[in-house]
């Protein structure tokens, strides 16, 4: 909103300053123009009292120089200019105010605004926006931005095909920006089958990190590259370039000190460290603890006790109980030979899956268990987001990218610590 308004009062001030200055000119011409007179008429009055000769009138009348208007209009301009000056310095940034305020969305700057609509007018909202922008882009097709805007858009509404070709647009418009390139270095490992960051999105962020070594976003991904691979050595060596870079108690940077000690967990053989929760994860669990850490609130770690610690961990891990079944009005629809995905996504964040099982179409109406053990990377776990989106697909291509004609569903925000069962019902065509 700040931003905003910052870049409106730019704009007023180049219009007045269009407006303003030829009538500031034309003031000073009119000032110019009184004092001209002025002094023609105390060099009238010293001829006629005989002060000065014919010659000498001459000569100061030309030392004087020539008006650019009459004598009889000039004061009169000058009123009338200084009175349009003021008019338009008041009226024209006022006039603007009320015409956006009219025509205008002033309201939608206002992210509380976004939030508090109901869902179904968020969906419109968000799909006529798609629609101007992709227009607009087809008119304006090297607009790098808008590009990976309508390709964000896309990631939001979950048509992930579509997002991935406007990330290669922003990218083929704009190779030089660091940003887009990586947002299509991870839209193009989302696309592969087993969500590896290997070949073309593993090149791209090198790239990227040349242009920009310390993007935050490459490092996190190639980071991920290399805990991928099993080279644990280069994944945290990577990770530790990152840390500097975010804020202590950010959750991102949390998230990274729990990866480089399950990378150092996993080069030296040992089991899986304790993750390091957040402060009010650790508040609510402990009520009666007080607000600052002490090494002697940690008992269990102090003893030396993994097993314990893993055996905790384990048994406060979300584990969601899925039941997905087929709309009867999508029977004949259903391939028996297609390909199941059940998920759950963050339900703010990164578009990936949190957890994924792949099944046989035929399999429906199934029951499944969704955990951390079924992560794609090791940073985008269920544990690590309080509200999940879960969702079931069926798939004729055996991609877990949505595709054209495949039925899916997806349910409302829901806690990742949920106990009861997930009902879904598959309902839905991909258009």
């Amino acid at each position: 909103m700040t931003a905003f308004l910052l870049i409106a009062a730019l704009m007023i001030a180049a219009a007045l300053a269009f407006v303003l200055v030829p009538l500031l000119r034309h003031s000073r011409t009119a000032t110019t123009s009184a004092d001209f007179a002025r002094r023609l008429r105390a060099l009238d009055e010293a001829r006629a009292a005989g002060v000065i000769d014919a010659d000498e009138y001459a000569r100061k009348h030309a030392a004087i120089g020539a008006p650019s208007a009459s004598h009889e209009s000039t004061s009169p301009r000058s009123r009338a200019a200084f009175a349009a000056i003021l008019a338009v310095a008041l009226l024209l940034p006022a006039s603007a105010l009320l015409i956006y305020r009219l025509v205008g969305a002033p309201q939608a700057l206002d992210p509380a605004n976004l939030a508090a609509a109901p869902p179904a007018e968020q969906a419109a909202a968000m799909e006529e926006a798609i629609t101007g922008l992709a227009a607009k882009l087809k008119q304006q097709p090297d607009d790098a931005q808008g590009w990976a805007l309508l390709a964000r858009a896309y990631q939001a509404t979950n048509r992930m095909d579509l997002a991935l070709d406007a990330f290669k647009q922003a990218h083929e418009h704009a190779k030089d920006d660091a940003d887009i390139t990586v947002e299509y270095a991870q839209a193009l490992a989302l696309a592969a089958p087993d969500h590896r960051i290997r070949g073309e999105p593993r090149t791209l962020l090198e790239a990227a990190l040349k242009i920009d070594p310390k993007n935050q976003r490459g490092l996190w991904l190639l980071g991920i590259s290399d805990y991928q691979d099993e080279k644990y050595d280069s994944a945290i060596a990577t990770w530790k370039t990152l840390q500097p870079l975010l804020a202590p108690d950010s959750e991102v940077a949390r998230s990274v000190r729990n990866e480089i000690a399950e990378a150092e967990a996993r080069r030296d053989g040992r089991g899986p460290p304790v993750p390091e929760e957040a402060p009010e994860t650790v508040a609510a669990a402990n009520p009666g603890a007080s607000n600052t850490a002490s090494p002697m609130s940690a008992p269990s770690a102090a003893s030396g006790d993994a097993s314990n610690d893993a055996a905790q961990a384990t048994t406060t891990a979300p584990r969601l109980t899925v039941k997905v079944s087929l709309d009867p009005k999508l029977k004949d629809q259903l391939d028996p030979n297609a390909t199941l995905f059940v998920f759950a996504r963050a339900a703010s964040g990164p578009p990936m899956p949190l957890a994924i099982q792949r099944l046989k179409a035929a399999q429906l109406p199934i029951t499944v268990t969704l955990d951390d053990s079924m992560s794609m990377m090791p940073a985008m776990t269920l544990s690590k987001f309080p509200q999940v989106v879960v969702g079931a697909r069926v798939s004729k291509s055996g991609n877990a990218m949505p595709k054209s004609g495949d039925l899916q569903t997806l349910s409302s925000s829901v806690a990742s610590s949920r106990s009861e069962p997930i009902a879904l019902q598959i309902d839905q065509v991909v258009p």
